[in-house]
């Protein structure tokens, strides 16, 4: 047989092992995508400007917005069902005082105006990131991705994926309740 009509055999077997090993590094007893640390903490949060959701009725935000206060910036959209799961919590903390902006990421404004009326808007501001550029700054895996951000406009703490179950939701308020101190 020519080493010509192996070579794709080969280059699929490769392939193949490859996502075998990342599903074995992700999958029970391997690293999950929340566990894997951010480069950003600690670090300024990248510069951006967004434009607002149209129709929401809440301004848009640049980073310059987030100092001065202790800021929620969540990553969220309409067609992420764990963004769905999540949401109940973001209004939760909400409704508590806590301060949260929206980080629409890749998605219509139809299904995200629709999204936020079925649920309720936990945001005070809501950004549009179209083409995901912001979410590229931020180092974010997937949504949804919730940083918390201090008085001086930092990234301190990073929760990737929903903010549930309870112990989540429990580590998740001891970090905003130390950055608050």
């Amino acid at each position: 047989m020519r080493p010509i009509r192996i070579l794709p055999l080969a280059v699929f077997a490769a392939l193949v092992a490859v996502f075998a090993v990342y599903l074995w590094q992700i999958g029970p007893g391997g690293k999950q995508i929340a566990e894997l640390p951010s480069v950003m903490i600690d670090k300024p949060a990248p510069n951006f400007a967004l434009k607002p959701l149209e129709g929401a009725g809440l301004p848009g935000f640049a980073s310059e917005d987030l100092k001065g206060h202790i800021t929620l910036v969540n990553f969220f959209a309409s067609w992420c069902v764990p963004c769905r799961i999540e949401h109940p919590v973001l209004m939760r903390l909400a409704k508590e005082g806590v301060q949260i902006w929206g980080i629409s990421y890749k998605d219509k404004k139809e299904d995200a105006l629709r999204f936020l009326a079925e649920n309720g808007t936990p945001y005070q501001r809501i950004g549009v990131d179209d083409i995901g550029r912001t979410f590229i700054d931020f180092g974010a895996y997937g949504v949804p991705e919730t940083f918390i951000i201090d008085a001086e406009g930092r990234i301190r703490y990073r929760e990737a994926g929903p903010i549930s179950p309870a112990p989540v939701e429990e580590k998740f308020r001891a970090a905003l309740k130390r950055i608050a101190k």
